[in-house]
């Protein structure tokens, strides 16, 4: 896979697709700010050392799925704005792709940023017609004279800003994507063991790709979130109103004998936090994962199933999370996923997080980014990944 190492950077227009896909809320003035700027950060090595190589840099991105509609809750200029602070230096907001502004780019200095308005205000950029995306792709291909894609949270998307423009111009991965390809080339192909998978997040079936790639592989695999419910249910045992994939049950029990025959330890929390209420308003119960009542829902794994999992991750060598434990944004569920991200960020071992709501967990609860060898930055594509699949933005970075 070639780099921006391999690329002539010298005075060129560079046309960088970034994942700036960052949560926005309104304040009290009712101006949209961002919540967590974990991507914006992320993007940073990259433009800077393009800058550095006195490149003129024009930045493709996307917020939201706004369908090919313009709707102004879902601008990037409240993006373009924290980006220029972080990296340093002013970013040309463009609200479209008219003439003038084609001006503008094409009188770019070198080191000089602008960033074009979000990718999916075009509709032919997530269209299923390869014809009309080309149609995108060779209009943007006209602004640049090569092509850098550094958004690894696309990276499993044919759009016309992520595969249709590559095949049009020099193409090579960001230092961004460079990291996530490395930290998930390491986890799948040569991992140190122990190796411990930990998986949350409230569906079993956005999992099962991941844990079928895995079983064969892993030594542990640890089991928290809403998922664990239809795992419990496998067993026989009553998960009350909790989260559960009836459908699922035969195939969650299929891989647990699976897992047995290959050795690998299947372990399930022991004790669960319940209450009637995802808010946090109604009584907190701890009870054991055998004794859910009809009525409670399972909204985090228990202290003694935090750590019992702790334990796991402690004499581990190799450790992938993707997936939270509970419902970590209200603050009475929030104490399984901190004990253990926080048992994962005491570790010795190679720690790679999934992107999504783990990395936003990891922020949220104050946990400290530089103790984890690696965060991703894209929950869906660190998800394919995980499932051995092969992802299109990737793989256009190998096309002649």
């Amino acid at each position: 896979m070639k780099t921006i190492d391999d690329l002539e950077l010298n005075n060129q227009r560079v046309l960088l697709r970034a994942d700036l896909n960052a949560p926005l809320k309104p304040d009290s003035s009712g101006a949209l700010q961002i919540t967590d700027d974990g991507r914006l950060r992320a993007s940073v090595t990259t433009i800077n050392d393009l800058r550095n190589r006195n490149a003129k840099i024009i930045i493709l991105a996307h917020l939201g799925r706004p369908k090919g509609e313009r709707k102004p809750e879902l601008s990037l200029k409240p993006i373009a704005q924290r980006l220029s602070e972080l990296v340093g230096a002013p970013i040309t907001f463009l609200e479209d792709l008219h003439s003038q502004n084609e001006k503008i780019i094409n009188n770019l200095k070198s080191g000089e940023i602008v960033m074009l308005e979000n990718m999916r205000f075009e509709k032919d950029e997530t269209s299923k017609d390869i014809n009309e995306r080309t149609r995108l792709a060779t209009t943007l291909a006209k602004l640049g004279d090569v092509f850098v894609i550094d958004g690894f949270g696309v990276v499993h998307r044919e759009q016309a800003s992520v595969t249709d423009i590559a095949r049009l111009l020099p193409k090579a991965a960001g230092r961004l994507v460079q990291a996530e390809q490395k930290a998930f080339q390491k986890v799948l192909d040569n991992p140190e063991r122990p190796y411990v998978v930990l998986l949350g997040g409230s569906k079993v079936s956005d999992k099962l790709g991941v844990i079928n790639n895995l079983i064969s592989k892993v030594d542990k695999l640890l089991i928290g979130g809403g998922m664990a419910f239809t795992f419990l249910k496998a067993q026989g045992y009553e998960v009350g109103d909790s989260l559960l994939e009836i459908d699922r049950v035969a195939e969650v029990k299929e891989l647990m004998k699976t897992a047995q025959k290959q050795n690998v330890e299947i372990v399930l929390p022991v004790d669960i936090v319940v209450s009637k209420e995802l808010d946090g308003t109604a009584e907190i119960f701890v009870v054991d994962a055998t004794q859910i009542s009809v009525g409670q829902k399972g909204l985090d794994i228990g202290p003694r199933t935090g750590d019992l999992f702790a334990s796991k991750i402690k004499d581990a060598k190799t450790v992938v999370w993707n997936g939270p434990m509970g419902v970590f944004e209200v603050n009475a569920f929030a104490q399984g996923t901190k004990t253990v991200a926080q048992a994962l960020a005491n570790s010795g071992a190679y720690s790679v997080v999934g992107g999504g709501d783990s990395a936003a967990a990891i922020r949220l609860l104050g946990i400290d980014e530089s103790k984890f060898s690696h965060i991703s930055t894209g929950g869906g594509a660190s998800l394919e990944l995980l499932e051995g699949k092969i992802l299109p933005g990737l793989a256009v970075l190998e096309e002649e």
